[in-house]
């Protein structure tokens, strides 16, 4: 089984305007596994961060991270047919009811911060894995009838005659001092939701929330039948730095985010991988991505959602 390229690309989502305002490199860390793994950031403009506008256009792929583009489609065309709507008036209709979505449920701190980096995760994966969601995990949070599946992201990509299932895991955390919590939840999260997942998928295979083009994909992938295929886990630790940004360069405080995360990662206990098959080890891909005042960034996050 194969799947093309054109519809591939045809399934990605608009992820270049909040890719603007990332600074991020892929170099090896002093982790497990010893690889290249990614460190990102907020980007800088000469000596200034830019986090509204980061923030800005997270916001804005909210829409795509509810639905796949087939679906967004379905539903303006059924706003223009049914309720009369202009082309432009539907598309603004649709951002409205995908942001009551979003604000659908609880709106305790914990699941604020579990909804931005899961945001930060869906377009990463795209970005750095060229993997498009298989599963739309927003659909199924705010959907009744629906139990969330484990994973924060099940995304997918095919290259060199092989099918990649990315599985992805946000952790974020406000509190000061938290990245060694972050990293180990993350990566115990992701051992959970690899044990998990053929369950988990197999429940959402024949609904509404896969693209008609990967609905053959899940299925044969669940039979046991998708050949070759390839797990590989994704973690993406936000958290609150508190350590200082050197510089009097743009390049120079780069430099010195890197340097702050490389030393993070150094400290991670390396005892936490003991018990983990060593075969799954060259799986593990991590995205370190520190946030300076991370309470007032959500706060800023929270104001645009409306909730």
């Amino acid at each position: 089984m194969e799947i093309s390229e054109e519809k591939l690309k045809a399934l990605r989502t608009y992820t270049c305007s909040v890719m603007n305002h990332v600074y991020w490199v892929k170099q090896a860390f002093d982790v497990v596994p010893s690889k290249e793994h990614y460190a990102s950031c907020i980007n800088y403009v000469d000596l200034q961060e830019y986090r509204d506008e980061f923030c800005d256009e997270l916001v804005n792929t909210i829409p795509e991270w509810i639905y796949s583009n087939k679906k967004a489609a379905e539903i303006i065309d059924q706003m223009i047919t049914e309720e009369g709507r202009s082309p432009r008036n539907a598309e603004s209709a649709l951002r409205t009811a995908t942001f009551h979505k979003f604000r659908n449920g609880e709106t305790d701190e914990m699941l604020l911060q579990g909804q931005f980096g899961e945001l930060v995760l869906f377009n990463l994966l795209q970005v750095f894995f060229d993997a498009i969601p298989l599963l739309r995990k927003m659909s199924l949070t705010t959907s009744e009838k629906m139990e969330r599946y484990g994973a924060d992201a099940i995304h997918y990509n095919y290259t060199n005659s092989k099918h990649l299932l990315y599985l992805g895991e946000a952790k974020a955390y406000i509190s000061s001092y938290q990245f060694n919590t972050a990293f180990e939840k993350a990566l115990n999260s992701i051992l959970d939701s690899y044990k998990n997942h053929r369950t988990e998928l197999k429940l959402y295979i024949y609904d509404d929330f896969l693209d008609d083009e990967l609905i053959p994909i899940a299925q044969a992938y669940k039979n046991g039948t998708l050949r070759p295929v390839e797990l590989q886990f994704v973690s993406v630790i936000l958290y609150n730095e508190t350590n200082r940004i050197l510089g009097a360069s743009e390049a120079d405080k780069k430099q010195s985010i890197i340097n702050i995360i490389t030393d993070r990662a150094k400290k991670i206990d390396k005892t936490l991988f003991n018990d983990i098959d060593e075969a799954l080890l060259p799986r593990f891909n991590y995205i370190f991505f520190p946030l300076w005042e991370m309470t007032e960034l959500l706060k800023y996050f929270q104001k645009l959602i409306g909730r």
